[in-house]
C-alpha cells in the first residue's frame, strides 16, 4: 500500500508543477480563433486578398441590419395592395391615388433631407449619442452630404411606380381581402400606411448603400459629428440605451502584430503561475 502510494507521488508533483496558460497566451489563442472562423489571417492581408477592398467601416453591425431591412418591402408592398382591394372606389382616380401616395412620399422625403434617419437603433430603442464612438459619428457625417438627399429625391419614384402599378391591379386581389370590411376609406389608410412603411424601408438601406460606396479615404478625412448637435439633425425614434450590440472592431483584420500581442516568450511560458 505504501510502494502504491510511492508511486503515485512523482506524477502527482509533476501535476502541481504544471501551471496555468498565460492570460496573453489564451488571449491570442482566443483571436487566432475569431480571425479563422471569420477567415482572416494572421499577417496583413495582401492586395490579392478577397478581403482587401473591405472598408474598415464596414465591420459596424448597424450598416448591415438597416441595409437587410428592404427585405420588409414585399410584405409592405402586399398590405398595400390589399388596402387598394377594399371597396369600390368613391373619389376620382387621380384624387384617390394621390392621397396614399402623398401621406407615404412626403413625410419620409423631409425627413431624409433635413434630419436624415438614425441608424444606430433598432425598432423602439436607439444608441445614445454619447456612446458613439468616433468611427460612428464619422458615418454620420457621411449620411449629410449632398449625394445622400439627392438620393432621398431620387428613390420616390420606386414606390410611386409601384403603388401605381397595384392600385391598377388592385381587382385582382379582391378575394384576399374578402375577411376584411369594405371600406374604401379603410382601404385607403391601409394602403398609405403600408406605403409609407415601405417607402421608408427603401430610403433607409439606400442611403446606408450610399454611405457604404465610399472610400476609404474618404471615411477617414470627414470629422466626426459633433455630439450635442445629433438630436437636432438625425431623427432618433425610441428610447435611448447605452448600449445595443456588440463591437466588432476585436474581429477586424490586423494591419501589424503588436508588443502587447506577440506570442509569449519561453522563459515567460517556463514562469511559475504565481508570478
Amino acid at each position: 500500500m505504501v510502494s502504491s502510494t510511492r508511486g503515485r507521488s512523482p506524477w502527482a508533483a509533476r501535476l502541481r508543477k504544471r501551471r496555468r496558460p498565460s492570460r496573453s497566451r489564451t488571449r491570442n489563442g482566443i483571436k487566432r480563433a475569431v480571425s479563422d472562423r471569420l477567415g482572416f489571417p494572421d499577417e496583413p492581408l495582401s492586395t490579392s486578398h478577397p478581403l482587401s477592398s473591405m472598408r474598415a467601416f464596414w465591420f459596424d453591425p448597424f450598416l448591415w441590419i438597416h441595409l437587410a431591412g428592404i427585405a420588409a418591402l414585399p410584405l409592405f408592398l402586399e398590405l398595400c395592395w390589399i388596402g387598394f382591394a377594399l371597396g369600390d372606389p368613391i373619389l376620382p382616380v387621380w384624387l384617390e391615388f394621390s392621397l396614399p401616395v402623398a401621406i407615404a412620399v412626403l413625410p419620409v422625403v423631409w425627413m431624409q433631407w433635413s434630419r436624415p434617419f438614425y441608424i444606430f437603433s433598432i425598432l423602439v430603442v436607439a444608441l445614445k449619442p454619447i456612446r458613439l464612438t468616433d468611427a460612428q459619428r464619422r458615418l454620420l457625417t457621411l449620411f449629410k452630404r449632398g449625394q445622400n438627399r439627392f438620393l432621398a429625391l431620387i428613390v420616390p419614384v420606386v414606390p410611386i411606380a409601384a403603388a401605381w402599378f397595384l392600385y391598377r391591379s388592385a381587382p385582382a386581389a379582391s378575394g384576399i381581402a374578402d375577411w376584411l370590411p369594405s371600406w374604401r376609406l379603410l382601404g385607403l389608410a391601409i394602403a398609405a400606411i403600408s406605403l409609407l412603411a415601405a417607402h421608408l424601408f427603401i430610403q433607409v438601406p439606400v442611403s446606408v448603400l450610399g454611405v457604404m460606396l465610399a472610400e476609404q479615404n474618404e471615411f477617414e478625412d470627414v470629422e466626426p459629428f459633433p455630439v450635442e448637435q445629433i438630436p437636432q439633425n438625425f431623427s432618433l425614434f425610441g428610447f435611448d440605451v447605452d448600449r445595443l450590440l456588440p463591437e466588432l472592431v476585436a474581429a477586424m483584420p490586423p494591419s501589424s502584430p503588436t508588443t502587447a500581442d506577440a506570442e509569449p516568450s519561453p522563459a515567460d511560458e517556463d514562469r511559475p503561475a504565481s508570478e
